[in-house]
């Protein structure tokens, strides 16, 4: 089983209740929100606020990708935002036993990201305290990249790694999912596939998500 989970990255923020309303009819029960600091990566996004206002437009799991950097401050403030989910960059926090400790702590998955060219080793250590990890198919920072085609292969070893150690971790990958190469994501071992161009970029976010759904399930 797998979910779509839409990125609001790449909506219209002037329709926004519209556009989440329009993935929810269209079968996703994940909403993907990126937090950018403009340090950690080079772009500016959204923050508490937001995810405030958006547990109450909202029932779908909120799913926060921090992408800034010391997270380890804020994380659980975005759990008590309203975050069903908070992942936190490998590279960011070198505290991440405690990090995910504290998400969890608030009462959502704690996941940890890790960027394109980290390896998967930094994670070992652990992998055994988070729910999902989210391995990024494109540099972090901008929406509308090119899928990296090197990930499947860091997904594939990533499930062999959660498997040895016994773990039910879900694996969560984001950048440059489309109908192109859905079904070979999934087939790799991918269970969480964020698409933010893929959905919204369409004039049909409802008929993306079923399209996309209906691609990845060729490998169920």
């Amino acid at each position: 089983m797998f979910d779509i989970a839409p990125s609001i990255l790449s909506a219209d923020f002037a329709r926004l209740a519209d556009e989440i309303a329009a993935v929810e009819e269209g079968g996703a029960r994940i909403l993907h929100v990126d937090v950018m600091d403009g340090h950690f990566v080079p772009n500016i996004t959204i923050g508490l606020p937001v995810v405030r206002s958006l547990r109450k437009a909202t029932k779908l799991t909120l799913d926060c990708h921090l992408m800034i950097s010391e997270p380890g401050r804020y994380a659980e403030q975005f759990v008590e935002a309203g975050a069903d989910m908070v992942s936190v960059h490998v590279e960011a926090d070198p505290h991440l036993h405690r990090t995910l400790a504290s998400i969890r702590s608030g009462g959502a998955q704690a996941g940890i990201a890790i960027n394109p060219a980290t390896s998967l080793t930094l994670l070992e250590d652990a992998l055994p305290f988070a729910d999902f990890v989210l391995i990024m198919s494109v540099n972090p920072g901008f929406g509308g990249q090119a899928f990296i085609e090197t990930s499947l292969q860091k997904v594939r070893r990533l499930r062999r790694m959660i498997e040895e150690i016994g773990a039910e971790t879900r694996i969560e990958i984001d950048g440059g999912i489309d109908a192109t190469n859905i079904a070979e994501v999934v087939e790799a071992g991918a269970e969480i596939l964020v698409a933010g161009s893929a959905v919204y970029g369409t004039g049909d976010p409802s008929a993306a998500v079923r399209k996309l759904r209906e691609l990845g399930t060729v490998w169920v």
